[in-house]
């Protein structure tokens, strides 16, 4: 009987508001292109206090992807895209050779109370990519596949699987879902990836009779064998799939690549001011500096 090849546990920081980071482990540095994922919030924001808005940063090599359960995020980056994101959208932002964002908490979000949560996931882009041109798409949450499957409610937010396809564009083979089960259902996972991992965001889930709890990334084994879990309690969780990456990846900071100097050569890029600028930001994230 099949169960979890791995569970991990969730670092938690606080970077103005409590995030919980999955990828990279110890355990696991990736799933597929999957090569970060943090859990944000849930988290209240007020009108005075604006120390909690991701001021603008740098990325290289590296698409984000952005999907919440609740609230909201204001997007800005040096292409000029300004998006705002809700709930069941998704923000897909290729990096490539260089682009700068930021991501702040919106005003009527502040004064509301309203609690912001989500997860955002770092993809690494194929090698032959890695210095493409940078791009920015946004889809709503009525452009994603979303259905009712066996008591659980599934929105595909990118790839193909149990029979439909998100029009979501990445340049490499991934799959996303989010998916949410009542207590007692269970649902098949999608076979034919070599690497698969599911995160709870909340709730319990079981397979081959071991649980997973909140806040935990079970690993799934590498098997043609049909495996099913069963939601214990109501649980909202994200799936992840992908082939193994196609090169070792370097992660520093906010850059991605598959070579060293070109690490480098970001970091005194960015500590000289030679990346592009947010129109109308004047704030930023300094360098960290080094241990």
């Amino acid at each position: 009987m099949h169960t979890w090849s791995e569970r991990i546990s969730a670092k938690i920081s606080d970077i103005g508001f409590p995030v919980r980071r999955l990828l990279p482990s110890r355990s696991a540095r990736h799933i597929g292109p999957f090569i970060f994922l943090d859990h944000m919030g849930p988290a209240h924001f007020n009108l005075t206090e604006r120390d909690n808005d991701v001021r603008p940063h740098p990325h290289i090599g590296l698409a984000t992807l952005t999907y919440l359960f609740s609230g909201a995020l204001m997007h800005r980056d040096s292409l000029g895209s300004v998006q705002r994101i809700e709930p069941g959208a998704a923000n897909l932002m290729l990096a490539g050779r260089g682009i700068v964002h930021s991501e702040r908490i919106p005003d009527d979000i502040r004064s509301n109370g309203m609690a912001v949560e989500g997860l955002q996931l770092w993809l690494a882009l194929p090698v032959e990519l890695e210095e493409c041109a940078p791009a920015f798409m946004h889809y709503g949450s009525n452009e994603l596949p979303t259905w009712q499957q066996d008591g659980s409610r599934i929105q595909l937010v990118l790839g193909s699987a149990w029979g439909r396809n998100s029009p979501v564009v990445f340049p490499g083979e991934a799959l996303y879902a989010v998916v949410e089960m009542a207590a007692g259902t269970t649902l098949e996972i999608p076979t034919g990836f070599a690497e698969r991992g599911i995160y709870l965001a909340s709730g319990s889930l079981s397979l081959g009779g071991e649980h997973l709890v909140s806040g935990e990334l079970g690993l799934l084994p590498d098997t043609a064998t049909p495996l099913r879990i069963t939601a214990r309690e109501p649980s909202r969780l994200a799936l992840l799939a992908g082939p193994t990456p196609d090169a070792h990846r370097i992660l520093d900071w906010n850059f991605v690549s598959t070579r060293l100097e070109r690490i480098r050569q970001a970091r005194d890029d960015w500590q000289q001011g030679r990346f592009p600028a947010v129109p109308g930001e004047t704030e930023f994230i300094p360098l960290p500096t080094r241990g």
